[in-house]
């Protein structure tokens, strides 16, 4: 088990934003984001979802920190805070494509 130090507190940070980011849903959210400003009804079409299930998932993000939300009239605009996720998003994607190809078959069955 971690002891309980400052860096400890701060891998449980970084687990709860990763955990965030943990779901399909929401990594598209993230993309959708860093493009521009977006305002939760634009998202749920594209998304197909409710608002609702929408709302909770750009919840989430905010908790952690990730998206901020700004009102205006009755409408909620969201934009990403941190333009640099999209560069663990390219080296995640590095990743996928230097699999080997056992490893992808294996995930496939």
């Amino acid at each position: 088990m971690l002891s309980t130090t400052p860096d400890c507190d701060r891998l449980h940070q970084r687990a709860a934003v990763l955990k965030a980011l943990a779901h399909p849903t929401r990594l598209w959210l993230v993309e959708q984001l860093q493009q521009q400003e977006r305002c939760v009804c634009e998202l749920m079409e594209e998304v197909d979802a409710d608002i609702s299930t929408v709302s909770k998932h750009l919840a989430v993000l905010k908790q952690v920190g990730l998206v901020t939300v700004r009102r205006q009239g009755k409408q909620r605009y969201y934009r990403l805070t941190t333009p640099c996720l999209m560069s663990m998003f390219h080296c995640i994607e590095r990743v996928l494509d230097h699999r080997s190809p056992l490893t992808k078959q294996e995930e496939a069955s």
